[in-house]
């Protein structure tokens, strides 16, 4: 017989599920563990996702979990969200923020200008609240926190995988964040 907790666990599952097929009905895409802590943001596709490969399966999904791996978080304790629909639009501020809501991370990971302009939209309110500039236009390696969340743009890291002094450049901006459970 399934106790209280039990049950309460599964409503919280059953309504996750449901917020994300709704979401997925209205075009957006994501993927991976849906109560992770870190949200991988993406508005730019790489050819080989652009032909049918899942999103961050290539060199660059590959180099963020490893990265992500190096600073303590589990492999489990990521998901991903792309910036724009299945025809290559951007997804409507109102809808991005809701997607993200629904995922509630502790964590932004914007992968590519893209994805932070994206967001910029989105948060165009909270932004504007702060009052460093970097931090407000989501900067490159600039850590803002907007609505109890840490976002940080790491400016084009599938285009830095290639320049070895581009990917210090990127792990430099990963260790920003910081570990879970400290302050920022």
């Amino acid at each position: 017989m399934a106790s209280e907790r039990d049950a309460r666990r599964r409503a919280y599952l059953d309504k996750a599920a449901a917020e994300v097929d709704a979401l997925e009905a209205r075009g957006v895409i994501m993927g991976g563990n849906a109560f992770s802590t870190v949200l991988l943001a993406k508005g730019v596709l790489s050819e080989g996702e652009k032909s049918g490969e899942a999103p961050f399966s290539g060199a660059d999904g590959t180099a963020l979990k490893a990265s992500l791996k190096a600073l303590g978080y589990a492999p489990e304790e990521w998901e991903w969200l792309l910036t724009i629909d299945a025809d290559g639009e951007p997804l409507a501020p109102e809808l991005l923020a809701e997607a993200i809501c629904a995922l509630d991370p502790a964590t932004i990971v914007c992968c590519d200008d893209a994805a932070a302009s994206a967001l910029r939209d989105a948060y165009a309110d909270d932004l504007v609240l702060i009052d460093a500039l970097e931090e407000a236009m989501l900067a490159p390696g600039a850590v803002a926190r907007v609505r109890g969340m840490r976002v940080i743009n790491l400016g084009g890291f599938s285009d830095a995988l290639a320049d070895p002094h581009e990917k210090q450049v990127m792990w430099a901006r990963l260790k920003k964040i910081p570990p879970l459970g400290e302050p920022f």
